[in-house]
């Protein structure tokens, strides 16, 4: 089974090295001439948020312009980007968001408040990998474990997600259609919700953020089995990734810089090149890996590739768990 983004996300480094090696952006010297607007379209705190106000500090002194973050919640991300559509394609309007508001909103939902199309990604930020948690009930104690009491008891181990169609719940989908094995989903509200029914022993397995995960390891409530990065992550390197038995697996998600397509792809290419900078920065590093993210930087070109590349996969993975839009 091949996942999205194996080949693209792999060739981010050499991409956005011959980007800032390259000659002067076009129109440097007069972009960007007035404050630039963050949209983040979920709640103050969570991930997309927190991102925005962490690169936001460090971009305002490179860019020589304040960055605002304005937050528009609502519609499964929908007012926020609906809010960027309907804005100028100049450069000074962002969308920061996963890339569900691309790859998989249109997919479950039929009444979108906004066209897809009127969204073209422009700078890839960072990739949040997360961890499959099992309760400490579950006997099974590695992923390749769970794999045999999965097959030996198909549709009897349950699990849970953050909501129908969100990467946590398409995560397991796809490492169901990979090993052929059947597993019950029940979707929560929140990695909040679900993480604290597998602590209580209501679910048997979730994927979840390794912050979100690590109080139930340390109260010995629940346990890592697997990681659903092509790799594995610097917060637990003990713990295997899902591509070691499913090769080429990779389903992390990923932080973007959406713009009004018809933006200039220079302004993307400006804004990368200062970000690239940004995430140098030792303090970023040490709060990125808190957070559970990697700084994962690439251009407009790039980026489009990677999230078309995700796209492609998604929409296959949607088709096998025979998901459908409301």
């Amino acid at each position: 089974m091949t996942t999205p983004t194996t080949s693209a996300l792999a060739a981010i480094g050499l991409a956005a090295s011959a980007l800032f090696a390259a000659g002067p952006v076009a129109a440097q010297g007069s972009y960007p001439n007035q404050p630039i607007k963050f949209v983040v379209p979920n709640p103050p705190g969570g991930l997309p948020d927190v991102l925005s106000r962490i690169i936001a500090d460090k971009l305002k002194d490179r860019l020589g312009q304040s960055v605002i973050i304005e937050n528009k919640p609502g519609a499964n991300a929908g007012i926020g980007a609906a809010a960027v559509t309907a804005s100028k394609p100049d450069g000074y309007t962002f969308l920061v968001s996963d890339s569900a508001v691309v790859n998989i909103s249109h997919l479950l939902n039929s009444q979108l408040p906004f066209d897809r199309k009127d969204l073209v990604p422009m700078v890839l930020i960072a990739r949040a990998p997360i961890f499959l948690g099992a309760t400490t009930s579950l006997p099974a104690n590695t992923f390749k474990e769970m794999i045999e009491h999965a097959k030996a008891n198909p549709g009897k181990i349950n699990y849970g997600s953050i909501g129908v169609g969100s990467f946590h719940h398409l995560s397991m989908e796809a490492v169901q259609t990979g090993l052929g094995i059947t597993l019950n989903h029940i979707p929560y509200k929140g990695s909040g919700e679900s993480v604290t029914a597998l602590r209580a022993g209501q679910i048997s397995l979730v994927f979840a953020s390794f912050a979100g995960l690590s109080p139930a390891i340390k109260s010995n409530q629940a346990k890592l089995l697997a990681v659903n990065s092509l790799k594995r992550s610097a917060q637990a390197p003990d713990i295997p990734a899902i591509s070691e038995t499913i090769p080429g697996f990779d389903l992390p998600v990923t932080q973007s810089l959406y713009a009004r397509t018809g933006t200039p792809a220079a302004v993307g290419e400006r804004i990368a090149k200062d970000l690239a900078e940004v995430v140098k920065d030792p303090a970023i590093i040490e709060r990125f890996n808190t957070m559970g993210i990697e700084a994962a930087v690439a251009g407009p070109t790039e980026t489009q590739r990677v999230i078309k590349a995700e796209g492609e996969s998604i929409q296959k993975i949607v088709t096998a768990a025979g998901l459908k839009p409301n």
